[in-house]
């Protein structure tokens, strides 16, 4: 076997540096930040490049949403409860910013078990093996109880939830999503997977309620999304259900007539995933509007949109 002759580079075309196109410039950098720094300023310290020009793209979306008027939705799943965000998208809620949450089976349990004790998220791994998963028998009541109550009085599971919790009086209630979402009057929709909650083993779940209070929220939550022109949808921490449910609402609002093409979508995860970029990020904006795809931890990137958010809203009414 012969080996050719290794490749010479002396003859190689050469240009200058000067007068190629880069895409990263000094202009770019990011810019340190003195001890009194403001939320602002941080936002404006940010690098000109990838998320430091998504984020605050994004807070000037969702701010002209909120003086639009628009529609801002928030879907989340459990880890946003767990990690003790509540009260950050409560504040929102009554700020007017929030204007209608969604959540998956998870989050009603966590949620309802900090409006009980003000404590939630059980070691799996410790209590796995005995069987006892799951098994608390408050939750199971209180959870189960909700939802029949909603079935015989025809309402959504969010809404059901909410009610229920309000009028128990619980003790944490302050610190409840969906108690506070009740008292605000904003909409709530939860949406199960049946066999994914651990209220669905305890004796007092239905089946039959479960089904029907989570399909009226699925069909409020298309009425939702059919207003979503102009407006915003926001997934948290959600992989695989709000992604799902969020992509039906908006054929089925679609199909149905309503005008729902131009508006704004955001992803916030911890890890990268297919479906939240299709399904939230690229699909449904693809004829107008704009996705952003953010990672990070939530107990970091949630309380930093809130915060520029608010800042950038108060500003505006200062001026």
């Amino acid at each position: 076997m012969t080996y050719p002759d290794p490749l010479t580079f002396e003859n190689l075309n050469t240009y200058s540096v000067h007068d190629r196109f880069s895409k990263v410039t000094v202009e770019n950098f990011a810019t340190p930040l003195g001890a009194a720094a403001t939320v602002a300023d941080f936002i404006a310290s940010l690098p000109q490049q990838f998320a430091g020009v998504d984020f605050p793209e994004l807070v000037e979306a969702l701010a002209a949403c909120v003086a639009g008027k628009k529609t801002i939705i928030c879907g989340m799943g459990a880890h946003v409860i767990k990690v003790g965000l509540a009260p950050l998208i409560i504040d929102l809620m009554k700020r007017g910013i929030f204007n209608a949450i969604a959540l998956n089976g998870a989050g009603i349990i966590h949620d309802t078990e900090i409006a009980m004790v003000g404590r939630t998220s059980e070691d799996v791994g410790q209590v796995l093996g005995a069987g006892a998963f799951g098994a608390a028998r408050e939750t199971g009541e209180t959870v189960n109880a909700a939802i029949a109550m909603g079935a015989k009085e025809k309402m959504g599971l969010g809404q059901a939830m909410g009610k229920f919790l309000v009028e128990e009086q619980f003790p944490y209630n302050e610190h409840s999503l969906l108690a506070s979402a009740y008292r605000l009057g904003v909409p709530v929709t939860v949406h199960v997977a049946l066999g994914t909650d651990i209220v669905h083993i305890h004796p007092s779940a239905s089946g039959a309620d479960i089904g029907q209070t989570s399909y009226h929220d699925f069909q409020l939550f298309c009425r939702l999304v059919a207003n979503l022109e102009q407006g915003a949808y926001l997934n948290i921490g959600s992989a695989v259900l709000l992604p799902e449910v969020f992509l039906k609402a908006l054929t089925a609002a679609r199909n149905l007539g309503h005008t729902v093409t131009t508006f704004t979508t955001a992803n916030f995860d911890f890890i990268r995933h297919y479906r939240t970029m299709t399904n939230v990020v690229n699909r449904p904006t693809a004829s107008g509007g704009r996705g952003y795809n953010f990672i990070g931890h939530h107990e970091l990137m949630i309380p930093l949109l809130a915060a520029a958010l608010i800042d950038r809203l108060e500003r505006s009414t200062v001026a």
